[in-house]
């Protein structure tokens, strides 16, 4: 079964010191290289995801903003 264009499937393993590999075609296509740092982001029902390293402005402003009517 082909992938609709743009969607991709990889498997990782964990090994004992809690650490995967980005398969090669993953980093490729994410621009991902060594040195980088990677936002995980976790829900106990949905799983885990890794979003793309340009949106960590966009993500640290939407959680960390302060909102109407919040005090310190």
């Amino acid at each position: 079964m082909k992938a609709p264009k743009g969607k991709y499937a990889w498997t990782a393993t964990v090994g004992e010191k809690g650490q995967i590999v980005i398969p090669k075609q993953a980093r490729e296509i994410f621009g991902i290289k060594s040195g980088d740092t990677l936002l995980l982001l976790g829900d106990e029902q949905k799983g885990i995801a890794i979003p793309p390293k340009e949106t960590f402005s966009e993500l640290y402003d939407l959680i960390f903003s302060e909102k109407e009517g919040d005090s310190d």
